[in-house]
């Protein structure tokens, strides 16, 4: 279960992160990037409990 919802927080923090970035403030768009690579990252970790069987 858990890699589901890793899986769907990752995508949420990826959308969110690129909508920030399409903000015309630097602060904002810096924050924006982070929260996409932040999103990416637990997609992966998803991906890897997915494959362990949730024993991580």
């Amino acid at each position: 279960m858990g890699e589901l919802k890793d899986k769907a927080k990752g995508l949420a923090n990826e959308a969110i992160g690129k909508v920030k970035q399409q903000s015309g403030n630097p602060e904002t768009r810096a924050d924006g990037a982070a929260q996409e690579v932040k999103g990416k990252a637990q997609q992966v970790a998803g991906s890897v409990k997915g494959a362990l069987g949730d024993r991580v």
